[in-house]
């Protein structure tokens, strides 16, 4: 009787906790820079947030450090009212990339599930190259002299195990923020990009630059693009994750991360948002915080098996 007292007092005391926050402004930060698709779609959910919860949600851009600046800031702020907002694949990699993780991995909580982000291959116009197979035979033909760069450290890997399988060689170009080498990219500095399609996009649509396939499993409703797969190159799949994750240690009760993850999939509901996610290349995608825990391992364990053909072992 003491246990179920216990459990029926835990349940009433998450459910008011849910049904009382947020008591102030809610802060959204962001492992990327301006201009990405997180960023834009970030900032569109935070303003429909706000007007849901009576309280201004803040989103902050702090890119850098393969995402470690960002996920600090939120761990550091201990604070149930400040959210890590963006793609998983900015913190999945960690293991793969970093000599030490600056942070302890337990302390992410999922929240919510937002978005797929549209991945592509995109090349500068002035490359003459129109598509996937014709730029992997400039790659081989060219031995070291061709570049490229990514979005995310778990894209890095996808595109450097890409690479090696095919036994092609080119040089990665780091970026602090990745939304800078749009700039390389147009003016035919940077070879090639795997990219956010939001990035790419303005420039596209000038015609400065080709976007050659996209990376996620599937075609993309309204985008004329070819999948990877479908242009006979299925390594380089790649499906973006996007979501809202908390601090453990802020000790956000399951009652919240449930009521935060109602919310959102209310918001992205409306038609009007829907379009406008979907024309930044962003898939509407809303779940639970158990869901997202599942899309996170799964999308943990397609890059571990990149990582494998690799030969790089989690340090």
């Amino acid at each position: 009787m003491k246990k179920i007292l216990a459990l029926v007092l835990a349940l009433a005391s998450s459910v008011a906790c849910a049904q009382s926050w947020p008591q102030r402004p809610v802060k959204f930060v962001c492992p990327l820079g301006p201009g990405s698709g997180a960023d834009i779609t970030g900032r569109m959910l935070a303003e429909r947030l706000s007007k849901r919860w009576g309280q201004p949600v803040v989103f902050e851009n702090r890119p850098g450090g393969e995402g470690v600046i960002a996920i600090n800031a939120v761990i550091s702020a201990n604070d149930d009212h400040t959210l890590l907002y963006g793609p998983s694949s900015s913190f999945v990699g960690h293991p793969y990339q970093l000599e030490r993780i600056p942070y302890d991995p337990k302390e992410l909580q999922p929240v919510a599930r937002v978005s797929s982000t549209v991945v592509v291959v995109a090349v500068p116009v002035s490359l003459g190259v129109n598509s996937l197979k014709e730029l992997v035979a400039m790659v081989r033909a060219q031995p070291g002299k061709m570049n490229w760069s990514s979005i995310t450290g778990v894209t890095d890997i996808v595109i450097a195990g890409f690479l090696q399988g095919e036994g092609l060689n080119a040089v990665r170009v780091p970026y602090k923020n990745p939304v800078a080498g749009l700039t390389d990219l147009v003016e035919g500095r940077l070879h090639f990009y795997s990219s956010a399609y939001a990035i790419v996009r303005p420039q596209a649509q000038a015609g400065k630059v080709k976007v050659l396939a996209i990376q996620n499993r599937a075609r993309v409703p309204g985008l004329d693009f070819p999948t990877v797969a479908e242009e006979g190159f299925p390594g380089l799949n790649f499906d973006g994750l996007v979501g809202l994750i908390a601090a453990r240690s802020s000790n956000v009760p399951d009652g919240v991360r449930e009521r935060i993850a109602a919310d959102v999939k209310v918001e992205l509901s409306d038609p009007a948002i829907v379009e406008r996610m979907t024309q930044t290349g962003q898939i509407v995608a809303p779940g639970t915080p158990k869901e997202l825990a599942a899309a996170i391992d799964e999308q943990a364990g397609h890059l571990a098996k990149f990582a494998a053909a690799l030969g790089v072992k989690p340090k």
